[in-house]
């Protein structure tokens, strides 16, 4: 099966804009968001590009977001559990169970290897911790 037939672009955009706006009104995450992405429109559009180039296969991302997440101060494995939980939450809901297969484990990596970068930038001498037992 080529990447592009796991999911249609529709399929893409539905799930990252789900999955923000559950991020949007959460608690935790919500306020972080909210004092780094100063206009959403652009960046759910980024989003979605990266997701598709994920989960499609297209060619469409450009940028380095491991910087910019770096770039935050204070955040803590309990932060990244629940960026996992609440696109689990999401996922859970689609329709294309081999589009949900395949998108939460892709979020689950990416989430680990922002969190390990997140260590690793604060203090390159210790060893990252992982962010899911596995």
């Amino acid at each position: 099966m080529a990447a592009t037939d796991l999911c249609t672009e529709e399929e893409v955009t539905h799930l990252v804009h789900g999955f923000y706006a559950r991020v949007r009104e959460d608690d935790l995450l919500g306020p972080i968001f909210h004092r780094h992405v100063a206009d959403w429109d652009q960046h759910l559009a980024k989003l979605v590009d990266f997701w598709s180039a994920i989960l499609r296969g297209t060619r469409r991302f450009t940028g380095a977001p491991m910087p910019a997440h770096i770039a935050l101060p204070d955040l803590n494995t309990g932060l990244f559990q629940r960026w996992l939980a609440l696109f689990h939450e999401t996922t859970r809901l689609l329709d294309n169970p081999a589009m949900r297969e395949q998108a939460d484990a892709m979020a689950r990596r990416i989430a680990q290897s922002f969190w390990y970068g997140y260590q690793l930038s604060r203090d390159p001498e210790r060893i990252p911790k992982q962010l899911v037992p596995g």
